[in-house]
């Protein structure tokens, strides 16, 4: 018996092998190695720390992390949803600023913003200062103020940072929805908040869930404010177990543990919306409703988005910068730029070389159409719902593996010893951020490649070029926004970038992040202040691309 053409000609096209397969393929490896290195070490005999872990912080661990993300997503959909669904569907005073001014806290990193509120409402800030003089207190006995340094404080601190991704998603999602449905929900005489609750929210549901979902991991990866508030959590958790206890392997054991708290996140929505779909009913669009608040409802809309915007953005950098022109000093300045320079090197090679990757994969996928192809892209895209502590540590174990082995194999044959060419140096941080970032270029340059027509790719190839030719000549100039979107993404997180930089980094190494935690983790913010500052400074530009992004992004055009 023979196999069709059709069956002959698709398993061949599985099964090839060529460049665009054996590339995807090694680059999924190399990318998934480090999460396979966790949790080989963490089955790996040694030092048998568990049962200690389980009978004292490990209940703990477990009930504060999941504590902190229950709050944080709680406190981000409250936030984002409400302040997407206002700027999107009402009119009232400066509606069009908070369009944009609503991303403005997603410049500014989770601890540096902890680090700002605990100088300014710690019992010797100016604030219980004020209260003290005002009233005539004279000790903490005699009022009560909310503790700052505590999981509480951890909370707020996230939510007024985190809430711009739920925002953002959100936003998007509502404006490709169609007037025409909620119009429909009205006239069935459902009220506004109804038609919202019934009909908006259900339809947007799956952007707000991704938006929900890289606010949790954000929040399992943060190192800076639970540290700085003593915040028990698997992180803080892991590098207490390796950098205090010096044991590797049980630090392996909780990063494995915490994975298990990313794969809840993904099983537990793919579950709940096993059987429902979400779509629209109409391609039909025009101008949204633009309702109008005016008075009490219109000051309250204002007030509603200008708190977070407030909170999260305005007054930190006021006092970060009051701090920078009280505290500058031309040798801190001096050490500052240094630090920016490795900062830049580090983020810089990072997001060009996830950017090449990213392009790389995502072409040849395109041209290959293979489900193999497609799966190993998939994994290799799972880095970033990686914390970046765990990831710190199978990194650690991969390059020590392949230096060890280097250096055994010149010493048997050559007598000389390598020593460590990899593990401890500034390429052991570069392959930490590929890992965990490769999702955000991947991503952003996969959803630019499928807007281009697969016509552009047939008419190159009727004109004699081949792959390469048809992606340098065709395809990089029609993505080239979006081959820069990516690179920016990667680069700004790479600036901000904590846990896994602090493990990584080489000895007497520091970036703005690591620089700025050292500083302020010491109670001298105002030597961090600058640092911090620019840290901020990079994470600006793309808040304002996003912000015209989504502006443009709604279907149709508007009726004017």
């Amino acid at each position: 018996m023979t196999a069709s053409p059709t069956l002959a000609g698709s398993t061949e096209r599985r099964l090839k092998i060529d460049g665009w397969t054996l590339g995807t393929a090694a680059i999924s490896m190399a990318v998934m190695l480090p999460i396979v290195a966790v949790v080989i070490i963490a089955f790996t005999p040694g030092d048998d720390i568990w049962g200690h872990l389980t009978s004292t912080v490990l209940p703990l661990y477990i009930a504060t992390t999941v504590q902190l993300m229950v709050g944080v997503g709680v406190g981000t959909f409250l936030i984002g949803v409400g302040g997407a669904w206002l700027v999107t569907i009402y009119r009232f005073p400066g509606k069009r600023f908070f369009e944009w001014a609503l991303l403005l806290p997603m410049a500014m990193p989770a601890y540096v913003i902890a680090y700002v509120y605990t100088d300014v409402l710690e019992y010797a800030g100016p604030v219980q200062g004020a209260l003290r003089h005002l009233f005539g207190w004279t000790s903490i006995q005699q009022y009560w103020f909310p503790e700052i340094r505590s999981l509480g404080g951890a909370i707020s601190m996230m939510t007024l940072v985190l809430y711009p991704y739920v925002y953002l998603l959100s936003r998007a999602a509502f404006l490709e929805q169609s007037v025409g449905v909620l119009e429909a929900s009205r006239v069935l005489g459902r009220s506004q908040w109804q038609s919202f609750y019934s009909v908006a929210l259900p339809l947007a549901r799956p952007a707000i869930v991704i938006g929900l979902s890289l606010v949790l991991m954000e929040t399992l990866n943060d190192f800076g404010t639970v540290d700085f508030f003593a915040v028990y959590t698997f992180t803080l958790g892991i590098f207490d177990v390796w950098m205090n206890m010096s044991n590797i392997a049980g630090a392996a054991q909780l990063a494995s543990l915490m994975l298990l708290f990313v794969i809840a996140l993904v099983l537990a929505e793919r579950f709940a919306r096993r059987k429902k779909r979400f779509h629209q009913t109409t391609t039909t669009y025009k101008e949204l409703p633009g309702y109008e608040l005016g008075g009490f409802k219109g000051l309250l809309a204002v007030v509603v988005c200008a708190l977070p915007v407030v909170l999260g953005f305005v007054l930190p950098s006021i006092v970060l910068s009051t701090y920078a022109v009280l505290h500058f000093d031309k040798e801190v300045v001096s050490q500052m730029l240094e630090t920016a320079g490795n900062s830049l090197l580090l983020s810089g090679t990072a997001a060009m070389i996830a950017v090449i990757v990213a392009i790389f994969m995502a072409y040849g996928v395109r041209i290959k159409g293979s489900p193999v192809l497609k799966v190993m892209t998939r994994i290799a895209a799972l880095g970033y719902a990686v914390p970046g502590s765990v990831l710190a540590v199978g990194v650690i174990a991969v390059l020590a593996s392949l230096d060890n082995s280097i250096d055994g194999f010149m010493r048997e044959n050559f007598g000389v010893s390598t020593g460590l060419l990899f593990s401890g140096t500034v390429v052991a941080v570069i392959f930490g951020y590929l890992v965990r970032f490769l999702a955000l270029s991947f991503g952003t340059v996969e959803a630019s490649l499928t807007k281009i027509t697969p016509n552009m790719d047939g008419a190159a190839r009727t004109l004699g070029h081949g792959p390469f030719e048809t992606l340098r000549r065709v395809h990089m100039p029609l993505m080239k926004t979006s081959i820069l979107t990516a690179a920016m993404l990667v680069f700004v997180d790479g600036m901000k970038e904590l846990p896994l930089t602090i493990i990584l980094r080489p000895f007497n190494f520091q970036t703005l992040a690591t620089y700025v935690h050292q500083f302020a983790s010491d109670e001298q913010l105002g030597e961090a202040s600058l640092a911090a500052l620019a840290i901020v400074g990079t994470g600006i530009i793309p808040v304002i691309l996003l912000s015209l992004m989504i502006r443009k992004s709604r279907p149709g055009h508007e009726i004017t």
